[in-house]
């Protein structure tokens, strides 16, 4: 939104998107498995709140009403003390950080469950840019607008993709989460699947209360450990966030945005955002189309696509550098050339889903027109023993997926061409149930 609009139409903008209700952050499929949940958390169905609240309101600190595992707990944190210390925290700060934590079984229910929840990638978009998030993604903008044109002045990223991650991470700061982090990383570093990714994150996650940048009863977030407006993991904060207001604090969790939408343009700046470049824009595929040129391994500039019969959707496509053509839903869904912003955005969640959504939320508040390629919105998203069963299918019939694990990667990928180019199908790589079915009656030697 052009930051020189009048004031009183500045008003009309704000009072008609808030008017709108605020939403929850969707929650995009799978594609590649991540190393750990990175600052955006994939795959992960976080709890969201209002505004983070005291310690005691947080999560509710009782006993899980399994004394076998509180007992197992308790004995896990007086160890994990030790190591503390040994990282460097004072006793002072780990004794007013666990005061009153106890372990907490729905976090575990939560990280078991997550990889369920999972939609397609149009259900997905639907939802990142519905008109009510675009509203109120403008109304934020110009509510902000000094500090959003301050930050894009000083790190070179756009102020309309900072405002598509908060967005989607808590609706411009509406549902930044209310779990205790400490009591939500203690219990997964303690039980989880992940323990010694999650313990990292508790031994951050003290250094930051060290540091006095917050304090436990304010270090409210994700159940997942995710903090603040754009949902910082503790280890990133600790790396990447900033104190742009020069209060002395990098304060990402309460009412003023500012730090937060700051770190985002700084964390982004810091994996090569390149201003004035796209994250992608929509294009059309030939009939013809080779779809084995459609990996993020083949990259050649938009004029040398346009001889392929790649083309924008509203002409030609400037050469902002290499691009890749990416089909999220296969041959029957809207297609895109990709750059390297891309890549940059997917620092902060590897979701396809999730990448797209923050760069078309953030064409939408430019004023972009909305998609116009249509999605098989006929088929519905694989469940996770969906997925692992057709793993299993195409390695049994010879194309290696090298694990069955319901990760939709770049091997499952490649293996499901192998397969739809047997069978005389649209080697578009696309995880269906369509495909499945196929596969099913394949193996009927039907």
């Amino acid at each position: 939104m052009n930051p020189t609009i009048l004031a009183l139409a500045l008003s009309l903008v704000a009072a008609t998107a808030q008017a709108a209700p605020p939403e929850s952050a969707p929650r995009p499929s799978p594609r590649l498995a991540l190393a750990d949940p990175d600052a955006a958390g994939a795959f992960l169905d976080r709890v969201r709140a209002m505004r983070p609240r005291p310690r005691a309101a947080a999560q509710g600190d009782a006993p899980s009403l399994d004394p076998a595992k509180d007992t197992a707990f308790r004995a896990w944190t007086r160890g994990f003390r030790d190591r503390a210390l040994a990282h460097g925290i004072s006793r002072t700060v780990i004794d007013r950080a666990f005061d009153g934590v106890t372990y907490d079984p729905e976090v575990i229910r939560r990280d078991s469950n997550q990889s369920e929840f999972t939609k397609t990638i149009w259900e997905y978009l639907d939802s990142a840019a519905s008109d009510t998030r675009i509203a109120n993604g403008r109304a934020a903008l110009a509510r902000h607008a000094a500090t959003f044109d301050a930050i894009e002045a000083r790190y070179g990223v756009e102020k309309e993709i900072v405002a598509a991650v908060w967005g989607l991470e808590s609706a411009y700061g509406t549902f930044k989460g209310k779990s205790d982090i400490v009591r939500s990383l203690a219990t997964l570093a303690f039980d989880g699947r992940r323990g010694a990714f999650f313990e990292e994150q508790l031994i951050a996650a003290l250094r930051i209360l060290q540091a006095g940048d917050t304090d436990a009863r304010h270090m409210t977030g994700s159940w997942a450990g995710a903090m603040g407006h754009t949902q910082f993991i503790p280890s990133s904060y600790l790396d990447y966030a900033v104190d742009f207001d020069g209060d002395g604090r990098r304060h990402i969790w309460g009412d003023d945005p500012t730090d937060a939408l700051a770190s985002t343009a700084a964390y982004l700046s810091r994996f090569g955002w390149q201003k004035g470049q796209p994250w992608g824009v929509e294009v059309r595929v030939p009939s013809n189309f080779d779809y084995a040129q459609a990996q993020r391994t083949v990259t050649r500039l938009p004029s040398e696509w346009a001889r392929f019969g790649v083309t924008g959707i509203d002409g030609a496509v400037p050469d902002h550098g290499p691009a890749s053509v990416l089909l999220p839903a296969g041959a029957d869904g809207a297609a895109f050339l990709v750059f390297n912003n891309f890549a940059v955005i997917e620092r902060y969640n590897t979701a396809d889903a999730y990448v797209i959504g923050v760069g078309h939320l953030a064409d939408r508040l430019k004023g972009v027109r909305p998609i116009r390629g249509a999605w098989p919105r006929g088929d519905r998203a694989l469940t996770r023993a969906e997925r692992e069963e057709l793993q299993s299918r195409l390695t049994a019939t010879g194309f290696d997926t090298q694990k069955i694990d319901g990760r939709i990667g770049p091997l499952t990928i490649e293996a499901i061409r192998g397969f739809q180019r047997r069978q005389g199908l649209v080697p578009d790589g696309y995880a269906s149930l369509r495909l499945l079915e196929a596969m099913r009656t394949d193996a009927r030697g039907g």
